[in-house]
């Protein structure tokens, strides 16, 4: 059990210096509260609100991971190394890429919910 509870208590922290990382953070959250607020005022279906869920988590995920990456290449190769580089650019793609996936399910779910409303 005492395990277990470490365990809780390093993903907290690994979440907390995630909420206090510099970058795009500060960007996800303020797009995860609009999020949030547009589906409870639109009322989503509960299927939309678990893709959009799914979305949302899925890019602090893909945000949190690049974070980690880009720390970890820092500390390997603390001189600019054309291959940290390319290691640092696909991270940052990969967000990019879960953005955008996030973004098409906001506009299906939104779209269809904006139509009816008006």
């Amino acid at each position: 059990m005492t395990r277990l509870i470490h365990s809780f208590r390093f993903a907290l922290k690994g979440i907390r210096i995630y909420l206090l990382s510099e970058g795009n953070v500060p960007l996800h959250i303020m797009s995860t509260i609009i999020v949030i607020l547009a589906a409870w005022w639109l009322d989503v279906s509960f299927t939309q609100w678990c893709l959009l869920v799914l979305a949302m988590t899925m890019v602090h995920v893909a945000e949190a991971f690049n974070t980690a990456i880009e720390k970890l290449v820092d500390f390997i190769s603390p001189d600019h190394h054309q291959l940290a580089e390319k290691i640092k650019d696909l991270s940052a793609g990969a967000v990019l890429l879960t953005a955008i996936g996030a973004a098409f399910i906001g506009c299906i779910v939104f779209g269809k919910a904006l139509f009816a409303y008006f």
